[in-house]
């Protein structure tokens, strides 16, 4: 196991505790977001221990099975920024940022949940099979009817509730909700992390996380990767990637609703059509 340091870098603290003004890439940025938890572990362990409301002293061991290189370019700009980890051994976890909504996680979450259950060996003992969590913090409502700071999803009986297994769930924290937040989502510090995530100055970064060493080491890894010219780069290149995604989803939505609304329009044309044709010849008019 990789020790844990609550100072990423001794050489920066004088720097980090002077930074101020507003934030050039924040961790709401999906790549900068891995970079900070891959390389921080004393901080994934806070943020985990409060998405899963366990205990910090009981995260023994934390192993990234995904690591990418920081600063090395991503040839495919829609390689996974997931991270993929096993927890103390015997859980699995797959946390992840996403801002963009295309319509299709909650499709592609359980896909991803699934292959990752699937975690024995041939011949294995199914009951061995490992827990898997995927956690998704997400810029956007998942449900336009069930809006929801934090929730919980598993496989349950669809007639009285009852737990099939609890090996399987799927947590979702949607960051524009915190006003639905419930005191255990207080008590256990995911709105502060929340907001963390959202900051867009270092004033208020270092604000929120004071008196919480796993959110101010999440913060000075932060500072540092954002002093890493070649990680800067590649982050930027995912925001321009996630604002182009976004501008075309929105474009083919536009388009479709406008054919939507000429072939409306022209079922009515026509049935009006229809309905002169038939007035005409009603009166012994040919048309």
């Amino acid at each position: 196991m990789q020790q844990e340091s609550k100072i990423i870098n001794e050489f920066t603290g004088t720097d980090y505790l002077n930074a101020t003004g507003p934030v050039e890439v924040g961790m709401t940025n999906d790549y900068m977001f891995r970079i900070v938890f891959q390389q921080n572990k004393f901080a994934l362990k806070g943020l985990l221990s409060s998405v899963l409301h366990l205990e910090q002293d009981s995260i023994t061991d934390i192993e990234i099975k995904n690591v990418v290189e920081p600063g090395v370019s991503i040839a495919d700009k829609e390689y996974r920024m997931d991270i993929l980890l096993t927890l103390n051994n015997d859980t699995i976890i797959n946390i992840e940022m996403q801002l963009n909504n295309y319509g299709n996680w909650q499709f592609r979450s359980v896909a991803y949940i699934c292959r990752e259950y699937d975690n024995i060996n041939r011949g294995d003992d199914y009951k061995n099979v490992l827990p898997v969590y995927h956690v998704g913090f997400l810029d956007f409502t998942l449900f336009e009817n069930h809006p929801e700071f934090y929730a919980t999803y598993q496989l349950r009986n669809a007639k009285d509730n009852y737990l099939y297994t609890d090996r399987l769930n799927l947590i979702v924290i949607e960051l524009i909700h915190e006003e639905l937040a419930t005191q255990d989502d207080i008590d256990y510090g995911i709105t502060k992390w929340v907001r963390l995530f959202k900051s867009k100055t270092w004033e208020e970064l270092k604000m929120i996380a004071q008196n919480n060493e796993c959110m101010s080491s999440a913060v000075e890894s932060l500072y540092l990767s954002n002093t890493d010219e070649n990680i800067r780069k590649i982050a930027r290149e995912r925001d321009d990637f996630l604002r182009y995604q976004a501008k075309r989803e929105a474009t083919i939505k536009e388009l479709t609703d406008e054919n939507a609304a000429l072939t409306d329009e022209n079922a009515t044309l026509a049935d009006e059509n229809a309905r002169l044709r038939k007035l005409l010849e009603d009166n012994g008019i040919k048309p």
